[in-house]
């Protein structure tokens, strides 16, 4: 398969696909969710640099976010999993509200 030839910021593929910023970056934390070599890191000049994925790694994300979806408790019960903060996990879930209207 041939290597992409483009890098999206992560709050780019927010805005692409329709999800929430702060669930891509909790999905993302752990680099094991993606595709080796999909998910990379670009320095910007500040200390942690930015996340970045390919067009593989977008699709590898969003095909993710669709089985978290199926789990008993869906995408709360992750970020529940994932010991996040309990007001992220509020505005996350209010645009999970927003996805199926």
């Amino acid at each position: 398969m041939a290597r992409s030839k483009f890098i999206y910021t992560l709050k780019e593929v927010a805005g692409m696909i329709g999800e929430n910023l702060e669930l891509i970056e909790e999905v993302t934390a752990n680099s094991d969710n993606i595709a080796e070599g999909e998910l990379v890191y670009v320095r910007d000049g500040s200390e942690d640099g930015t996340k970045g994925l390919t067009e593989n790694g977008i699709d590898d994300l969003q095909n993710l976010l669709a089985d978290i979806r199926t789990w008993d408790g869906g995408i709360r019960q992750f970020l529940v999993d994932e010991q996040c903060d309990p007001e992220m996990i509020e505005r996350v879930m209010a645009d999970e509200v927003k996805r199926v209207l």
